[in-house]
């Protein structure tokens, strides 16, 4: 909470407490109570009063500062202090709720993303010299080691390795570098020391312009206006155009009417018009309605979001770690060779692959699950960018990707395969193949088939794999398109274009989880993150955080916001009806006092009863 709502917190405290007491102390003289009642009302209400008048000389009068700055002043000039403080205080803390959400989804986001480096190792004559990546040039010499982070973007001069770019394209599976490659700052150095020459000042590369574009994208966001403001704009001129005419017509019309008895009168047509039901029930259904998704593993930072999901036509996805699992894990083994076994062929690979560092290597060590008996391994070497050759108890090992089968003479399997490949030759024979890959998420084709019987126009995906990767995942989770390759700017680039495409009311959803993902989920409409395995980044710059990491949640969200906005409809229609009833009455002579604070009370409380129905989400 910052300084500006701590401060606020305090007033309506304190002038909560004052309300209290003047209800509570009775000293025989009533102007002591109206003091407490002035001093309440100042705490709680003095900077809406302030900015009403500040809009009214800006030319934009009939806001809800004005309609509640009327209304609580009007209940006060006829001796209903209570009311008028109560209502301003409701509002208030209504208010503060709503920013307090804003204002914690939006803050710090730069802060969490641990994309910026620390620091650059250049090279100079007497060796290596760590300086801040600010301090460094274009042109200058620098080395990575295995495990840092790649300060600035440069052109490998030196050197081979494999880099984790998950923090720029979101996907898991590493990408080999060798002289003459770009690499791109905020990627990590996962095994082999490079020496590069730098391309791009920080200013200008690739991790300075993701901060950027995040810490700017929420600025452009067009927020939805909040309920009680488009209410205040159709509502308030017209109370306060009846109000007038209450005052004014029936002392010109009526013989022996008064101006005083009819202002008086105005003045309490102002206060049964005053939207109180409204002012507690709609924040309430907001409120109910993020408790209630909160259980199903929904959390919504803003009431405002609810409208925004619900008005959803356009739903955009990444891949990686959103509608598949994020793991890069071996999914098949194929064999080719008739007198071999699938053990067979992993025990061998994975001894062969046993001294490597590589993420690939790994994998196969994961899935194999025993331990290694180095006596059997000799003549173990790593080919830079192809793969790995070892002697395994007597038999040559040859395990890589296509460029080493090719290399070696050996002829294998051209599938095509969504993931990684590692061909494996025995005795310069080809066994068979290990698929490493993603997997999807066993509800991700529920989720696309459940948006797309409801409201949602097109379902798409963004995703920085290739798309031959990308295309076959959309076509089996049935995704109307596919673009891929992207890194985080060009999504948001992708995503501006997609903006255009939705109608007046319609809204733009992007769905991703990832630290690449964080400046087009704070650009979006509605940004939901993957909460459950997500990035810090990915779930503070989101609008929408799915804890269970479950793509079906979407759709259920949705349902929510549907009807949490119908419960408010049905609010809205509700209490202005009967208010527009007992306001008829009354001034027909019909109804009198008690009919008055039905409309008052007694709505609001069942407006207050028909909220809760928020909380329940089956």
């Amino acid at each position: 909470m910052n300084d500006n709502m701590r401060k606020r917190l305090i007033r309506i405290i304190a002038g909560g407490i004052l309300l209290v007491a003047a209800l509570l102390v009775d000293t025989g003289q009533d102007w002591t109570n109206v003091v407490l009642f002035l001093i309440s009302y100042i705490l709680v209400g003095a900077d809406i009063v302030l900015r009403a008048i500040r809009n009214i000389i800006r030319g934009r009068v009939f806001d809800e500062n004005f309609l509640m700055a009327l209304a609580t002043i009007g209940a006060m000039i006829i001796n209903e202090y209570a009311e008028g403080i109560a209502v301003m205080l409701l509002y208030q803390i209504g208010e503060l709720f709503q920013d307090y959400a804003v204002d914690k989804s939006r803050r710090s986001i730069a802060d969490l993303m641990d994309i910026r480096p620390d620091y650059a190792n250049v090279k100079a004559e007497d060796g290596l010299i760590k300086v801040s990546p600010d301090d460094v040039r274009v042109g200058d010499i620098i080395v990575i080691k295995p495990g840092e982070r790649i300060p600035l973007d440069a052109r490998v001069i030196e050197g081979a390795s494999m880099l984790d770019t998950s923090a720029l394209t979101g996907e898991s599976l590493p990408r080999e570098v060798e002289p003459g490659d770009e690499i791109l700052s905020g990627c990590i150095n996962v095994n082999g020391a490079i020496t590069a020459e730098v391309t791009k000042e920080f200013e200008e590369s690739t991790v300075s312009k993701i901060l950027e574009l995040v810490e700017n994208a929420s600025s452009k966001k067009s927020q939805s206006e909040q309920f009680i403001t488009r209410f205040a704009r159709y509502y308030t001129p017209i109370v306060v155009i009846l109000a007038v005419l209450l005052a004014v017509l029936p002392p010109l019309i009526l013989e022996g009417a008064t101006f005083s008895e009819w202002t008086y009168r105005a003045l309490s047509f102002l206060v049964v018009s005053c939207p109180c039901a409204l002012v507690i029930s709609i924040p309430l259904t907001f409120f109910s309605g993020i408790g209630g998704a909160s259980k199903r593993g929904i959390l919504v930072k803003g009431s405002n979001y609810f409208e925004a999901l619900a008005n959803t036509e356009i739903m955009v996805f990444d891949k990686t770690g959103t509608l598949t699992k994020g793991v890069f894990e071996v999914q098949e083994t194929n064999i080719k060779q008739n007198n071999m076994s699938r053990e067979e062929l992993l025990e061998l690979a994975a001894h062969a692959e046993s001294f490597s560092t590589h993420p690939i290597s790994q994998s196969i060590l994961k899935v194999y699950g025993k331990d290694i008996d180095q006596s059997i391994i000799s003549d173990a070497k790593e080919i830079a960018g192809h793969g790995i050759e070892a002697m395994v108890g007597g038999k040559k090992i040859i395990a890589g990707n296509a460029k080493l089968m090719r290399l070696r003479g050996i002829d294998y399997i051209t599938e095509e395969h969504i993931g990684t490949v590692v061909h494996v030759g025995i005795d310069n024979q080809y066994a068979g193949y290990i698929l490493i890959a993603d997997e999807l998420k066993k509800d991700s084709a529920q989720a696309i088939k459940m948006l797309k019987a409801g409201a949602i126009r097109q379902t798409l995906m963004l995703t920085g794999d290739n798309q031959s990767v990308g295309g076959k995942i959309a076509s089996m989770l049935g995704l109307d398109k596919v673009f891929a390759e992207l890194l985080p700017g060009d999504k948001v680039d992708k995503l501006e274009e997609l903006l255009t495409q939705t109608s007046d009311k319609g809204k733009l959803a992007y769905v991703g989880d990832g630290i690449n993902d964080a400046p087009v989920l704070a650009r979006a409409d509605v940004g939901i993150a993957m909460g459950g395995l997500g990035s810090d980044a990915a779930i503070e710059a989101a609008d929408v955080v799915i804890m269970t990491d479950e793509p079906s949640k979407i759709p259920e969200a949705i349902r929510i916001s549907k009807k949490i906005i119908g419960i408010a409809n049905q609010n809205i229609v509700f209490a202005i009806g009967v208010k527009i009833i007992i306001l008829i009455f009354s001034a027909l002579g019909f109804t009198g006092l008690w009919a008055a604070i039905f409309g008052d009370v007694g709505v609001t409380f069942i407006a207050v009863l028909n909220s809760f129905r928020a909380l329940k989400t089956k």
